[in-house]
Formats: C-alpha cells, sequence, structure tokens
C-alpha cells in the first residue's frame, strides 16, 4: 500500500487523523502546522506556502495524502507540484482551492479566531483560486462530506468533484466539519476503500 502523508486542517494537529488511522490500520506521516491551532510557532513558518513547503519536504517517494480542510488546499497545492508522486487523494472537507462563499460556506475565521486566540493571523489570508489548475490532476480522488457542515457545505465538494477528474464523492448523513473525528469509522472504512484499488 502507498505511503501515507496525513495533514490536518487550521487546527494544525498531528493528532487530528490518528482515530482514522487506528481504524483503517494505516500508518504514515502526521504533520502538524506550527503556529496553527495550538501548535508552537515557528520563525520559518509564516504563511500558506510555509506550509507547502513543509509537507513537501516529506515527498520523496510515490504517496497518498490524507487532508482534512485547509490541509486540502495544501494537498492540492502538492498534487500540482509533484504529479509524479502524489499518487491518490482523500479531501476531506475542503475547499481545495475554490471558491466557497458562492456555494453557501459560511466565515469559518471568527469561530477559529475564538478557539485559538493565539494561532498565527496569517491564517486568515485569502488563498490562490486553483480551479483552473485542479483539472490537470490525473490521479484517483476520495472526496469525504458532510451533509451538516456549515464551513464547506456539500456544493463545495460537487464543485470539486466536478473539477477533478477521477474522484468520487461520498456524502457522510449528519457529519459536519470534523468528521474525520466524529465519524472515524466510517471514514476510515471509505479511505481503506480507495487506498485498497492502488497498485
Amino acid at each position: 500500500m502507498l505511503k501515507t502523508l496525513f495533514l490536518p486542517g487550521a487546527g494544525g494537529s498531528a493528532a487530528f487523523w490518528k482515530p482514522v488511522a487506528v481504524h483503517a490500520d494505516l500508518d504514515g506521516v502526521f504533520v502538524s502546522w506550527p503556529g496553527l491551532g495550538d501548535e508552537t510557532p515557528d520563525p520559518a513558518v509564516g504563511c500558506i506556502d510555509d506550509l507547502v513547503a513543509l509537507a513537501a519536504g516529506q515527498i520523496r517517494e510515490p504517496i497518498a495524502l490524507i487532508a482534512q480542510s485547509m490541509g486540502g488546499y495544501v494537498a492540492i497545492r502538492l498534487a500540482l507540484a509533484f504529479p509524479a508522486l502524489v499518487r491518490s487523494l482523500v479531501l476531506a472537507v475542503t475547499s481545495g482551492g475554490v471558491p466557497v462563499a458562492d456555494l453557501g460556506g459560511c466565515d469559518w475565521r471568527p469561530g477559529y479566531a475564538s478557539a485559538f486566540p493565539k494561532a498565527a493571523k496569517w491564517i486568515a489570508d485569502p488563498v490562490e483560486d486553483l480551479s483552473a489548475q485542479i483539472p490537470s490532476i490525473q490521479v484517483p480522488a476520495l472526496l469525504l462530506w458532510g451533509d451538516a457542515d456549515p464551513v464547506s457545505p456539500v456544493a463545495v465538494g460537487q464543485r470539486l468533484a466536478s473539477l477533478l477528474p477521477q474522484s468520487r464523492l461520498r456524502i457522510i448523513p449528519g457529519a459536519g466539519h470534523d468528521l474525520a473525528q466524529t465519524h472515524a469509522e466510517i471514514v476510515a472504512a471509505e479511505i481503506r476503500r480507495h487506498l485498497a484499488t492502488m497498485p
């Protein structure tokens, strides 16, 4: 099975994906984001591009990327940068680099700032619209969404599915933005099924 790289959302914790990894019996590299959530800052990390570079340092062989929310934007950037090495994507409730305001996504920034008052302020900066580049990603992609997510509603997953040529959208009833934790067993089963199709 492919090596897996787990990318959290703006909460930043490497532990975010571990319940899913346990249920799916997956090992891999669990990335944390310095300065986000409650993670210790790193003077070398001061923008989203630095997070992309941090994760890119882990890609030395064919790999599957499993990413949550903001981590999905990083994953898309990595898939575009390393088309020969990124062989599979699992994207959970992420913008993935497509605009979400017109799709009903609420502004997550005020709640995030309240929950993580010490987190780096740059996380609220706008990110590049990758809509025109996403269709060039020619790897199998599993899109995991909850139908009760106000931050990244199902319409966002549907837009990503329309842009990614080899994608499958799985909507989990009753799941919200942290579905990888609240519905870990279901998410794990979907990921195992997805990765089992890889050579």
